[in-house]
C-alpha cells in the first residue's frame, strides 16, 4: 500500500490536478509535475543512493527545510507558482512515505 500510496501521489494525483484544474493546458501542467521528479537528483549524492528505511525529508539538499522553504516563496510569483507548487506536492508526498516508513505501514 506504501509503494501505491507514494506513486500515485507523485504521478496520478498531478494528472489529476492537471486535468480538473488546468483543463485548456492540462498537458502542460502535468508536464510540470512530472518534470518536478528531477528534485529527487540529489539522491544521487547520497550514500547509498538507495535506503529504502531513509528518509528523503530533510536529508537531500533539495529535501531540506531550507530548499522547502523557498519552494513556499516562490508560491508568490505568478511564474514560478505552479513549480512551487508541484515541488511541495513532492516534499508532501515523501513526508508521507517517510511517516509510513517510521510508522511501519
Amino acid at each position: 500500500m506504501q509503494t501505491f500510496t507514494h506513486y500515485f501521489l507523485h504521478f496520478g494525483f498531478p494528472l489529476l490536478i492537471a486535468h480538473f484544474f488546468f483543463k485548456k493546458e492540462w498537458k502542460k501542467v502535468y508536464l510540470i509535475f512530472a518534470l518536478s521528479m528531477l528534485v529527487d537528483l540529489d539522491h544521487l549524492i547520497a550514500n547509498p543512493i538507495f535506503d529504502p528505511n531513509r528518509c528523503s525529508i530533510n536529508f537531500h539538499p533539495l529535501h531540506s527545510y531550507y530548499a522547502i522553504g523557498i519552494y513556499f516563496l516562490l508560491l508568490t510569483p505568478k511564474k514560478t507558482r505552479i513549480i512551487a507548487f508541484a515541488l511541495l506536492l513532492h516534499m508532501f508526498t515523501d513526508w508521507i512515505d517517510c511517516y509510513m516508513t517510521l510508522n511501519h505501514w
